[in-house]
Parts: structure tokens; C-alpha cells; sequence
């Protein structure tokens, strides 16, 4: 593990320097520990790729000698010491209805021209595989989602959209992904899911959390039209 701060409220424990899975297994792990033990100071956990953010009320954290933040990486440190990645929660299976090409999927046939295949070629490699939740940034409930099959792995648009719909899925290097929010964005956009990915009036907010396994299922114009709000 390797800490540093990240301003005078948060530390930053690294974990590696790659996106794999016995990476993503020590962050979740930590993450599960540290949400467990809650350490006097800490308001939130925030799981990325390799690493874990834990963001803290200096003054909160449990008395002592040294700086706030020097307390807390000892509390941090001891309290993953023993830390094994071979037990954890088991995943969520999350499945997301999509709507594949047309005016809801605009980059679908690029996408398909690019690699020699069709567009059924691209939505059935698409909604075949299982992607795993690696982490959730850039926007409140996007998920990055690794597992996409490399035959459609895609470079993003070298121009970017000003403004992409709420549910868009879309497709960026080896990556896919659902925009939550109505955002500028640069992946390619080959469906897009009628269900709310993100909803501040929900509890939880997000669809998807880090450590999910997620399948797109494809669904026609008239599902997508007549989807229950």
C-alpha cells in the first residue's frame, strides 16, 4: 500500500498501478474494511481503478501524537494489515435493457465498419459479455466497466459530443459504459438504456456500485418507447 494526501481532507491508498482483477479485489477489500471499521474522522470512501480515497474531518480523527493525517494513515494502516482478497461480498448482477443503433445508438454502424463486422456482430458481442464494475466517476453513477470483448474495442471520438442523452451507452477504448446525466462526452454511442442510472430522489442514487457484474440485454424501439418510468 502506498499513501498520499490528496488536499488537507483526503488520503489516497494505492494498491497497484494496473487495471486487473487481483487490483480491483484489494481495493474492494479495502474499501468493505474501511466501511466497516469506521475510523473516527472518516466521511467517505471513493473506489477507483487502483485506488482507494478516504476522505476525513481532520477534526475528528482519533486523538494522538502527529498530524491529523499521520493519525490517520496508522488507523488505515492498521486496520488492513491482515487484508485478504479471497473473501469478499459476493457481487451484485445488474442487467440493463439497451436499445442498440438507430437515433439512439448513432455510432453503432462506425463502430461495426471500423472492425469488419456488422451492427448485429456489435450488439450481440456487446450484450454477450459479463462486464465488471470497476470504478464510478467522472459524473455521479458513471460506471466504468471493464470486460468489453476486444473485437469492439473502440479509441473515443476524435470529437467530441457537446451534449450526450441521460442512458446513452456507449463504447470508449476498452471500455463501455452508461451516461447518466445529460454531459458532453466523447465515447462512441451504440444504444441507449431506458432505465434512470442515476436518480438523487432514489436511495441509492446509483445503478451501479463498484464490484457489480453487469449484462446488457438487447430490447426493441417499442420496449424502449413503452418502458414503465
Amino acid at each position: 500500500m502506498r499513501f498520499t494526501p490528496l488536499g488537507d481532507q483526503a488520503v489516497t491508498v494505492t494498491f497497484g498501478t494496473t487495471i486487473d482483477e487481483t487490483t480491483h479485489r484489494r481495493v474492494r477489500a479495502a474499501s468493505a474494511r474501511l466501511d466497516a471499521v469506521k475510523l473516527d474522522g472518516v466521511v467517505d470512501l471513493a473506489p477507483a481503478f487502483a485506488s482507494v480515497a478516504v476522505h476525513y474531518d481532520p477534526a475528528r480523527v482519533a486523538a494522538g501524537a502527529g498530524s491529523p493525517y499521520a493519525r490517520l494513515v496508522a488507523g488505515i494502516e492498521d486496520a488492513l494489515s491482515d487484508l485478504r482478497i479471497d473473501v469478499l461480498p459476493e457481487p451484485r448482477e445488474v442487467e440493463i435493457p439497451v436499445c442498440y443503433g438507430d437515433e439512439l445508438g448513432p455510432d453503432l454502424d462506425d463502430v461495426a465498419k471500423r472492425h469488419g463486422l456488422t451492427a448485429d456482430d456489435v450488439v450481440r458481442l456487446h450484450s454477450g459479455a459479463t462486464y465488471r464494475v470497476y470504478m464510478v466517476g467522472f459524473m455521479p453513477g458513471f460506471a466504468y466497466l471493464g470486460g468489453l470483448p476486444e473485437a469492439i474495442a473502440t479509441p473515443r471520438r476524435s470529437t467530441p459530443r457537446t451534449a450526450v442523452p441521460a442512458g446513452a451507452v456507449g463504447i470508449g477504448g476498452r471500455q463501455t459504459g452508461v451516461y447518466p446525466l445529460v454531459s458532453p462526452g466523447g465515447w462512441n454511442l451504440i444504444g441507449r438504456t431506458p432505465l434512470a442510472v442515476f436518480d438523487i430522489a432514489r436511495q441509492p442514487a446509483t445503478l451501479l456500485a463498484t464490484g457489480d457484474r453487469v449484462r446488457f440485454r438487447a430490447i426493441t424501439a417499442a420496449d424502449f418507447r413503452d418502458w414503465p418510468a
